[in-house]
């Protein structure tokens, strides 16, 4: 559980390699098991945003005035 809250991103296939390299003789089908009891999922990436502009020109996103405005 601690190797799944430190690394958020790591899914259980990478998890068992880290298991394995502190030493843990585990297998990947124990550590699945293991990490559907838990309800853990790897998080979703955040999509990357689109572009500023339409065809026409006009920009969608607000552009920032001054430093922190958007």
């Amino acid at each position: 559980m601690r190797l799944a809250t430190r690394y958020g991103r790591y899914g259980y296939r990478r998890i068992r390699r880290l298991l394995f390299d502190e030493s843990w003789q585990v297998s990947v089908k124990r550590v699945y098991r293991i990490w559907r009891r838990e309800g853990l999922k790897v998080l979703n990436k955040q999509p990357k945003r689109g572009r500023l502009w339409l065809n026409d020109g006009s920009c969608i996103r607000l552009r920032p005035e001054r430093p922190s405005h958007v």
